[in-house]
């Protein structure tokens, strides 16, 4: 699901989650971006989401006509708008959710503001609790921190979250992951209460108790996330997110890196990433028009003004928005939380470009599973390029 996400951001250049929503299908039915050529280890609250995607998309097909092949390649934002890609409800709060974000804060690292938004409604759409979407909101912001050089000191500081709340807007966290936010992960790992459970408050809390315990060593902190029990792969995955955009590509083990499955497509993925969110901008302004502050690392304070951003050195400036209303949502509520699609410019115009179904990689694994007859391999008619700039991170 990672790289459904990954492929969709790249493939719509920008945040579309109807066409997330499809490729999580295609993965669920056809095995799309499987590492196996089919889904295993779904979790029920993703199928449940994803069968309820399907009836919608059936009705909205009926409704306004969609010839059934059309169906998966809409790209008219106005029809868009008026698809409820929210298929979950409050309560649904499996770690899933978390598992699959860390594209999301990848391609939006420059503006702040949107990429914790985007990186919240990002798993809203399949795990509808408030908790899960504050979850990924919460992660997003400490991969944009990494990626856009801060220490891993202040990543785990028990003030991270009142010092970038301009980030959050006017969204406060849930309290169940300020708690986390405050520090309670920091303490003596299973015999303390840390586990690597489904529900996703218990697997945030897991995999930052493994990056605050890891001794600066992406294998130590992935084994400890391991050594946990219980959802074993997926603490890892969530740790290996955070860890991997703070100590970086070169410090991946490279025993590890070379048995990686389709190592050199998720390369290039990955630097598709880059080059598409390098050029993304947010609704009605060009980069060089945000607001942006620079944010000093070691006092906290703001400093001046940017509208560059180079991720290489010490004084990164992160792009922010005025306001977060251009994101079309108010609160943090699900009752009160727009359609995603509203926006319409949340992605750069393109094309009918569609990454057609392929295969890699697992989904959430909350409690149960469900296998599908595989299918032939194949990685889409994309055709892949080099881009101009190369982004140093593998999320295990």
């Amino acid at each position: 699901m990672a790289l459904c996400l990954a492929n969709s951001l790249v493939a719509r250049r920008g945040y579309v989650p109807y066409d997330q929503l499809v490729r999580y299908k295609w993965w669920y039915r056809d095995g799309y971006m499987s590492s196996t050529g089919q889904c295993f280890d779904i979790g029920s609250a993703t199928r449940q989401s994803l069968q309820k995607f399907e009836d919608r998309q059936a009705k909205f097909a009926k409704k306004y006509k969609i010839p059934l092949d059309q169906l998966d390649f809409l790209s008219d934002p106005e029809l868009l708008k008026k698809f409820d890609v929210n298929c979950s409800e409050q309560g649904v709060a499996g770690n899933g959710a978390l598992m699959r974000l860390a594209s999301v804060p990848l391609f939006f690292y420059k503006h702040p503001t949107q990429a914790i938004e985007y990186s919240g409604l990002s798993g809203f759409i399949t795990h509808g609790d408030d908790k899960a979407y504050d979850a990924c909101r919460y992660y997003g912001a400490l991969i944009v921190a990494a990626v856009n050089g801060e220490e891993k000191d202040a990543l785990i500081h028990k003030r991270f979250y009142d010092k970038h709340k301009v980030w959050f807007g006017d969204k406060p966290l849930h309290e169940d992951i300020k708690h986390i936010a405050e520090g309670s992960y920091q303490k003596d790992g299973y015999d303390k209460g840390i586990r690597g459970k489904g529900y996703i408050v218990s697997a945030l809390e897991a995999a930052l108790w493994a990056f605050w315990s890891d001794k600066g060593s992406f294998e130590e902190g992935v084994l400890a996330a391991v050594n946990l029990g219980d959802d074993t792969d997926t603490t890892a995955a969530i740790y290996g997110q955070l860890a991997g955009a703070c100590y970086g590509y070169q410090k991946l083990p490279e025993k590890w890196k070379e048995e990686v499955y389709a190592k050199k497509f998720i390369e290039c993925l990955s630097k598709w990433i880059v080059h598409e969110g390098t050029h993304w901008s947010p609704k009605g302004l060009k980069t060089s028009e945000i607001a942006s502050t620079t944010f000093n690392k070691s006092s906290w304070e703001d400093e001046k003004n940017s509208n560059e951003l180079n991720v290489l050195k010490k004084n990164q400036n992160y792009q922010l928005p005025v306001s977060t209303k251009d994101l079309h949502t108010t609160s943090a509520s699900a009752a009160s939380r727009k359609n995603p699609n509203d926006d319409a410019t949340c992605s750069r115009s393109r094309g009918r470009t569609v990454i057609e179904p392929s295969k890699p990689l697992k989904s959430d694994s909350y409690d149960a599973f469900e296998t599908v007859p595989r299918k032939s391999f194949e990685h889409g008619d994309t055709k892949y390029a080099r881009a101009r700039k190369s982004f140093k991170i593998l999320t295990i």
